[in-house]
């Protein structure tokens, strides 16, 4: 498909998520438990989101050339740590062991650990895993972004802030740039499609302006709630983000998106490798052909 032909889907699939993330925000502020605040449609997109996740695992590992019991038990071995993550992050935040308040104490607060433990702990046992390497050269690099299109669900950050629940120096960098990186999402799983040099670089472009949407709202939400590194927002805090259920996303869906984003740099990174050893091969090949010849 030719450059033209691309950045015209590419506009289709970004203004087709636009109108469906604009509704559901829309649909969301005037019907507040329409969202992610209202409990049973908080569990079901957690639950929808992670079921597309393990079930692209599936499609990638039926790509591979690994017996059925590898397969069954690699996919159990990404499984059940996830829903045991998910359980005991859940259990955590009904019980509000992530509220934090002004008079806290705790040397380390409980929400970033929840955010940066996971990503830590994940990313040594992703990246030394030879199978996981082995799944992501079988599977479409453009999986992994466009599942990230559920970032747009990040605009519930712009529906508190117009509620007033959430101040504003949190909840607009945090959800303008969800909103952004959800949008891009299928546009750029296209240009990845192409598998050329720079719809390589497009899915690193992103993948990184995703990352760099987390840095801000990370820091911005630790230095608007209440507690050691509170420098904003001090007459309106942002109690809500360690709250149930909206603690449910920077608790468990952001460092589940980080480790998504830096399983796809890596795979985007494979996939050029192999390509340009492709390439190598088919250069070489013809001249082989010729000193046999000669």
């Amino acid at each position: 498909m030719t450059a033209s032909g691309l950045n015209l889907r590419a506009s289709v699939l970004f203004l087709l998520a636009a109108f469906t993330a604009a509704g559901w925000i829309a649909l969301s502020f005037w019907f507040p438990d329409f969202g992610l605040t209202g409990l049973p449609n908080g569990l079901a997109l957690i639950l929808l989101c992670n079921g597309i996740l393990l079930l692209g695992l599936w499609q990638g590992l039926a790509r591979t050339d690994f017996p059925p019991a590898k397969r069954v038990a690699t996919w159990l071995a990404v499984a059940i740590p996830l829903a045991l993550w998910i359980a005991v992050v859940w259990g955590l935040a009904l019980n509000g062991a992530f509220r934090s308040s002004s008079g806290a104490n705790r040397v380390v607060p409980a929400l970033p650990l929840a955010i940066f433990l996971p990503v830590v702990v994940g990313l040594g046992l992703l990246y030394s895993s030879k199978t996981i390497a082995s799944v992501l050269d079988a599977t479409p690099p453009s999986w992994l972004i466009g599942l990230q299109v559920y970032r747009v669900l990040g605009g519930i950050f712009l529906v508190n802030w117009a509620l007033g629940t959430m101040p504003g120096a949190f909840a607009l960098p945090a959800g303008i740039g969800d909103v952004a990186v959800g949008l891009l999402a299928l546009p750029t799983a296209l240009w990845v499609t192409s598998a050329t040099p720079i719809g390589r670089k497009v899915g690193t472009w992103w993948n990184l302006l995703g990352l760099t949407d987390f840095a801000v709202a990370i820091a911005m939400g630790m230095m608007t709630s209440p507690g050691p590194f509170q420098r904003f927002a001090l007459d309106h805090p942002n109690v809500q983000l360690g709250t149930f259920p909206t603690v449910m996303i920077p608790a468990f869906a952001v460092p589940n998106s980080i480790l998504l984003h830096a399983l796809s740099l890596r795979q985007l990174k494979r996939s050029g490798k192999i390509g340009a050893n492709d390439r190598t091969f088919a250069q070489a090949e013809p001249r082989a052909r010729v000193a046999e010849s000669a």
